[in-house]
């Protein structure tokens, strides 16, 4: 085993890492870059080091640095974790000219298995059943060949990035250039592949293991049909449509997929499955990495993925077969992301978002696992994953662990960022999701009956508390009976007080009920109902959900109005970098028209005229840095006759 190891990676799967590390009396090597330098990854290490500035080109990305720290530190090996350069075969082979071992699976076997195209023909050649579909040069040909829907595909990489379903065969050429500049700037290749769309499919995988002795395992399968635009949210182990047979099946295939690449380590084989025929499932890809749902497959078959990586890593044969392998019981895992969720008209919808974690209640107990890199402080921004945390629920069956897994998500409280653990607990409540009814579809359709449009009263109520309180006068003695918040006036009834807040939208509250105020929650009793909130600044939190309640000033306001009167200002909807411009001052544009792209934490989102008019300002260009509600664009609308 190896004596130190360091971690090329940040987060919560660092933090991950290193506690298998702390487990197995191995040192820890922490890397960092400046927007991380106190991150709770960098202080449960026992060393960290300085890699570069914040972006992740400088940093984290940055084989170079990466291989310096590992040397300064004498380290043996690297654990690249997943993401940044996990599926780097180019880095792998680095850290083997420099001396170093690369804990995960040979360059040659990431390189085959990271070029989709390359990886379907391997596997279909050793007997993988594969998805129908085609590749560049001929990627609209195939495309129109097979007949949309189409899901068009990056070659290079995986988790969603840069997947877009083609239902239209008529925006096919727009969707492609969409497709290749998302691909590029996640993978620095913009090479597609498209497959036929298997309506209302499942994600299923399976987790090998896979020694340096010809030895490979299966470790049952992971269902990941729970998803938003391509991205997984929920997963669980094992998978309520599969029968023996069919694991055994779809087992042995991964097996084979696993030895026709000469794989080596932790690895997953990720299968599409028609829902009314599990039997008929296809090849997808191969992710050469260790997996952020991981954990589910550790809780159901007792085994340390990151332990077996070191061990195989080091040497060591696997010291079990495929018949000692047995899953046992049911867990279910949510990803905890940075996220504004909402699908109020003019809100933010579900789009990356940032801030300082002002307080922080992560769960555990009985079958309750976190996995996380958070702590208070911790600065959440836009350069990174907005994956934040997981949690894990185990039970002796599926019911039991939807059950944990939904209390414990009541528990989370992440005040300062908005994030989607309330969404997730309410996903989780949905009938189709408890009777096991899922596709990868199933979100998009539902979330309309999952996220409110309005702002409960009771948060009003909670916030006009806390301001109330604000405003009570401290000390003892005489006291201005004008400066105390009761209402009184001079030789009039008294009139209670209101306050000007803001959520989603300006309201005038007038409290109406009574409240309980502390430093850390607060109680209100509303129409004889008590709710209670934890509290942090101008956050209010409960049952996962979160609002940032703050002052709104109507007079200030309407004078921010008056500068451009009849127009409409476009603002950024979350703090990112602005990729694209397509207007200029001066032009006429038609209501829809994009205009802009903003991206942030990999995703794109684009900025659209919200009517037909002219561009009276234009405050960015491409590549310029912008914060969250930063005025980007002024549209002046067309007069009417």
């Amino acid at each position: 085993m190896f004596d130190t190891v360091l971690v090329a990676n940040r987060g919560e799967i660092a933090v991950r890492v290193i506690r298998t590390l702390r487990s197995l009396g191995v040192r820890s090597v922490a890397v960092f870059s400046d927007a991380d330098a106190d991150a709770r990854h960098v202080r449960e290490a026992d060393t960290a080091v300085r890699i570069g500035p914040a972006p992740a080109a400088e940093s984290y990305l940055s084989a170079e640095r990466l291989l310096e720290a590992a040397a300064r530190t004498g380290a043996q090996a690297v654990h690249p974790g997943y993401g940044f350069l996990a599926e780097n075969a180019a880095f792998a082979r680095a850290c083997a000219d420099a001396g170093l071992v690369f804990i995960g699976p040979p360059a040659d076997a990431i390189s085959l298995m990271g070029d989709k195209i390359r990886a379907k023909e391997t596997v279909k050649t050793a007997g993988v059943p594969v998805v129908p579909g085609g590749r560049d040069p001929e990627l609209a040909d195939a495309a129109r060949e097979l007949g949309a829907p189409v899901l068009l595909k990056p070659s290079a990489g995986g988790g969603g990035k840069g997947m877009r379903l083609v239902r239209d065969l008529s925006v096919l050429e727009e969707e492609i250039a969409a497709a290749r500049r998302e691909a590029r700037a996640s993978f620095g290749d913009d090479t597609l592949l498209v497959e036929r769309w298997v309506d209302r499919p499942r994600h299923i995988e399976i987790q090998v293991l896979a020694d340096g002795h010809g030895n490979v395992v299966h470790l049952g399968e992971r269902e990941c049909s729970l998803q938003r635009r391509h991205q997984k949210i929920i997963e669980e182990a094992p998978s309520v449509l599969l029968d023996e047979s069919t694991r055994a099946s779809m087992g042995e295939a991964a097996v084979q997929a696993a030895l026709s690449c000469g794989y080596r380590g932790a690895g997953t084989v990720e299968f599409i499955v028609p829902g009314n025929d599990p039997s008929s499932y296809y090849f997808m890809e191969m992710n050469t990495r260790l997996q952020v749902e991981h954990p589910v497959t550790e809780l159901v078959t007792g085994l340390d993925l990151v332990e077996w990586q070191l061990r195989v890593a080091a040497g060591e044969r696997l010291d079990f077969g495929q018949d000692d392998v047995r899953l046992t019981g049911h867990a279910v895992e949510a990803r905890i992301c940075a996220e504004t969720v909402s699908i109020k008209e003019g809100a933010r919808g579900f789009l990356p978002s940032g801030g300082t974690v002002l307080k922080l209640r992560e769960p555990q107990g009985d079958g309750i696992r976190t996995d996380s890199g958070l702590s208070e402080g911790t600065e959440v921004g836009s350069l990174y994953d907005p994956m934040l945390s997981k949690v894990i629920a185990y039970g002796p069956d599926r019911a039991t662990a939807l059950r944990k897994l939904r209390a414990a998500l009541a528990e989370t409280v992440t005040l300062g960022v908005q994030t989607n653990a309330g969404f997730l607990r309410r996903l989780l409540a949905h009938p189709a999701v408890v009777a096991g009814e899922l596709d990868t579809g199933l979100v998009e359709r539902v979330v309309d009956d999952l996220v409110a449009t309005d702002v409960p009263d009771e948060v009003y109520e909670a916030a006009a508390a806390v301001r109330h309180q604000a405003l009570r006068p401290k000390g003892e003695g005489w006291t201005d009976p004008f400066s105390v918040p009761s209402g009184w006036r001079l030789g009039g009834t008294p009139r209670p007080a209101s306050f000007p807040l803001r959520v989603q939208d300006p309201v005038e509250y007038t409290p109406r009920g009574a409240a309980t105020v502390t430093d850390d929650d607060v109680s209100v009793t509303l129409d004889g109902v008590r709710h209670t909130f934890q509290r942090a600044a101008d956050w209010l939190g409960r049952d996962g959900d979160a609002w940032h309640v703050r002052d709104h000033d109507p007079v200030a306001a309407s004078l921010t109005g008056a500068a451009h009167a009849g127009a409409d200002s476009l603002t950024a909807p979350m703090p990112g970098t602005v990729t694209v411009v397509k207007v200029a001052v001066g032009d006429e544009v038609s209501a829809g028209q994009s205009l802009l792209v903003v991206e942030a934490m990999k995703m794109e989102h684009v900025i659209s005229a919200p009517h037909a008019g002219t561009v009276a300002e234009l405050d960015v260009t491409p590549g310029s840095t912008v914060a969250m509600d930063q005025v980007l664009a002024v549209i002046t609308p067309v007069e009417e006759d």
